[in-house]
């Protein structure tokens, strides 16, 4: 049913698989760059294992044939393939410590001019200043930011 044709085939060394199939094009020196290897895939100029291949990010493993411009390349990989997880099963990583870094002693001094300034301005307000350094609760150690009441 299926005919086995042996053609000669360049062989296309990468360091790791799975593989991008514009990539494979951009190592093998097909093409000029990335834009114009997605380009001729959309195209319908390559073909991967017999079979016209549309979809620029295909997954290219050892041994896969791939056909271009009336040539056949082979893809060599000594590397074992290598799983990818997907983005949301990433863990997230989180570095409270460069949060705490960025402080600075003259941003409160800044902030404190700003808000006298709104506090002339402003004649709606419904806590007075002094009233406001009575309440003065303490800040929050992991953060510094004193808490708010409404």
């Amino acid at each position: 049913m299926s005919e086995e044709i042996e053609v000669e085939a360049l062989e296309v060394e990468v360091s790791v698989q799975p593989i991008e199939l514009y990539k494979v094009l951009k190592i093998a020196n097909l093409v000029s760059g990335g834009g114009e290897a997605k380009y001729a895939i959309s195209e319908g100029y390559v073909a991967v294992n017999g079979d016209v291949e549309l979809r620029k990010r295909c997954k290219i493993y050892d041994g896969d044939v791939i056909e271009f411009n009336g040539e056949y390349f082979v893809v060599i990989c000594d590397q074992p393939v290598q799983e990818v997880t997907p983005r949301d099963q990433q863990p997230t990583q989180v570095a409270p410590v460069a949060k705490a870094q960025k402080k600075d002693k003259k941003v409160p001094v800044t902030k404190a001019k700003k808000n006298k300034a709104a506090a002339s301005t402003s004649k709606n307000r419904s806590v007075t200043k002094k009233e406001a350094e009575q309440t003065d609760k303490k800040a929050d150690t992991a953060t510094g930011r004193k808490p708010i009441s409404f």
